[in-house]
């Protein structure tokens, strides 16, 4: 009977004992649940509350709208700058476009000028006709390849002119229009008038008396009074009264008879 008696209060210990670890497990548990779900909920709240602060100090539609106005704004920079490099370029191209006419004109007008300055035939000037300057005899004639007898000089010389006799004083006139170049007192021939006239030619008029109605740079026509006759050749001194003259093509003296009218 005391077995039983032992037997029935042990069981009642084991099932306080059980009863009471069941009770502390489950406190045990409440315990933890509670500490863990009260710092999610901490955690929770501290991450809004993160959240807030942050979209306090940091006004998000603000921030867009300044960087879509920024991106906008860069958009329209590039987009300008791109315009503006296309508008130089374009104006760079139009004013070679330009200076490239302007040459291509300038060339085309000289070679127009020049194919009318080919085209154009020159204007031919005719050669002088040559009169008389004094009406007469010539008593010696041209002798550039031979040689003559000088009665002054008593010897064989070349004779580069004629001699055409005429009185003293007789007037002498301008075998061709030109110009006078020269009014000079030759050692030779003695007091001379040189007439320049066209396409290289000249005359010289020697063994003069006179020649005061002519200066020098004076531009005198056919047949014009220059001077006068006389006898001032030195080298033709003891020859009558005469007039030596010559004419010249590119400074060589020519036969005058082949040009004489």
């Amino acid at each position: 009977m005391r077995r039983g008696r032992r037997e029935k209060t042990s069981n009642i210990k084991y099932l306080v004992y059980l009863s009471g670890g069941i009770a502390l497990i489950m406190l045990l548990t409440f315990a933890i649940t509670f500490v863990v779900y009260n710092n999610k909920i901490k955690e929770s709240n501290y991450s809004a509350l993160t959240t807030e602060k942050i979209a306090e100090l940091v006004p998000n539609d603000d921030v867009n709208l300044e960087l879509e106005e920024a991106s906008t704004d860069i958009g329209k920079s590039i987009e300008e700058a791109i315009e503006s490099m296309e508008q130089d370029v374009k104006e760079v191209e139009e004013k070679e476009e330009e200076t490239n006419q302007e040459v291509k004109d300038v060339v085309d007008e000289e070679v127009k000028e020049e194919t009318k300055t080919t085209n154009v035939e020159p204007e031919v000037v005719k050669d002088p006709e040559f009169i008389m300057p004094v009406e007469g005899e010539i008593v010696r004639s041209f002798a550039k390849d031979s040689l003559i007898y000088s009665e002054t000089l008593e010897e064989w010389i070349v004779h580069l002119g004629i001699d055409i006799k005429a009185d003293r004083t007789t007037v002498v006139k301008a075998a061709e229009a030109g110009t006078i170049t020269a009014i000079k007192n030759d050692p030779r021939y003695g007091l001379t008038v040189v007439i320049e006239h066209v396409n290289g030619y000249k005359t010289v008029y020697s063994n003069l008396l006179t020649t005061e109605f002519v200066e020098e740079g004076e531009t005198v026509e056919k047949g014009q009074s220059i001077g006068t006759v006389g006898n001032s050749a030195a080298f033709e001194i003891v020859d009558e009264p005469h007039l030596h003259f010559e004419i010249l093509k590119d400074e060589i003296q020519i036969d005058p008879n082949i040009y004489l009218n």
